[in-house]
């Protein structure tokens, strides 16, 4: 069996150094709002990419995704506005791609906003 011969120490600090040197260079992407916490209140401002209410079909909610200064956000908008302490939005068929809105709601699991639980959770266009 052949054994390779071994680097000088000079070159193995050098090859380590350069490494190391490169590690630094990386960057880790920030954000510039905070994430969105489960069970938390939150408030997000944006552009809505998309609507889609077909849940409301099968007694679910609809889903508006909004593109928000920390990501994009769904917002999830109940079927059954009655069991709800938030009042319902205004006209959501008439919501479009591209308007401003703001979604104050409860963070779930998924990191998805729900406008139901309190008198002030809502779905508005904002000015």
């Amino acid at each position: 069996m052949k054994t390779l011969p071994r680097l000088p120490v000079a070159r193995r600090l050098a090859t380590l150094a350069t490494i190391v040197m490169l590690a630094g260079c990386t960057t880790t992407p920030t954000t510039s709002s905070p994430t969105l916490a489960a069970g938390e209140q939150a408030t997000v401002e944006g552009s809505i990419v998309s609507v889609d209410t077909t849940p409301w079909t099968y007694d679910g909610s609809a889903v508006v995704r909004i593109a928000a200064s920390n990501g994009q956000v769904d917002v999830h908008l109940p079927a059954r506005w009655n069991l709800c302490k938030a009042p319902p939005p205004e006209d959501v068929q008439a919501l479009k791609a591209g308007d401003r809105v703001q979604a104050t709601g409860t963070v779930s699991e998924d990191g998805a906003l729900v406008v139901c639980e309190r008198a002030e959770h809502g779905l508005r266009r904002a000015d």
